[in-house]
């Protein structure tokens, strides 16, 4: 068995509390790079992440 054949053949299952938590980081992380990014004082993160801010409804300016 190939190791391509092995990785697609197997599986691994999360329990759900494992889920939310992964999934509620993962918010997180999100949010906080558009936070820093909106306040940011360095011009070149606040035009590199202006239009994901627009399009979440963040006010930048």
């Amino acid at each position: 068995m190939s190791h391509s054949t092995l990785a697609a053949s197997s599986s691994v299952t999360l329990p759900l509390s494992q889920r939310l938590l992964l999934a509620l980081a993962s918010c997180l992380l999100g949010a906080a790079l558009i936070f820093v990014a909106g306040f940011s004082p360095i011009e070149a993160m606040h035009n590199a992440a202006h239009d994901t801010r627009h399009s979440a409804a963040f006010p930048c300016h």
